[in-house]
């Protein structure tokens, strides 16, 4: 009996606490951003199409296509990858044989880098699930919703 009024106790005094602090974990951008990054990357990872592709490797992969030759600089910038990181996005998609590389002729520092057949045959793959992987994520949101929580973040980045 005396550890059930001693459990209540202590559960009123943890409620009356968390009521009266200003800081909440879950109430703080970097903490929603991560959970909403979870979120998103569990949908692009059971939809993309394959599951070895992850979403810098994607964007890489979409850039690529888009520009069809980019140094791996800019590539990085386009993508929002630090040099570390797109080192190693490169590295991987290149093991893959998805991405092919050579020096920039006007430019030895340089290295360009473009899809190879396979990469071209994989991303067209990609990208027609991009946008079923996108409602996904917004599919808690209505129209306006989407649109709004869109131009949000692209004012943060």
């Amino acid at each position: 009996m005396r550890s059930n009024v001693a459990k209540k106790q202590l559960e009123s005094k943890t409620a009356s606490s968390a009521a009266s602090r200003p800081y909440r974990i879950e109430d703080q951008i970097g903490y929603l951003l991560r959970r909403a990054h979870q979120r998103a990357s569990a949908i692009f990872q059971g939809g993309i199409g394959d599951p070895n592709i992850t979403p810098t490797q994607y964007s890489s992969l979409a850039k690529l296509d888009e520009y069809t030759e980019l140094s791996q600089n800019l590539l990085g910038r386009l993508v929002g990858m630090d040099k570390a990181t797109m080192q190693g996005v490169v590295r991987r998609l290149k093991e893959r044989g998805l991405v092919d590389s050579r020096p920039d002729p006007g430019d030895a520092r340089r290295t360009l880098l473009s899809l190879t057949t396979e990469g071209q045959r994989l991303v067209g793959k990609l990208l027609l699930n991009g946008p079923a992987v996108s409602r996904e994520t917004l599919k808690p949101l209505n129209a306006q919703e989407q649109k709004q929580l869109l131009d949000l973040l692209s004012r943060i980045i």
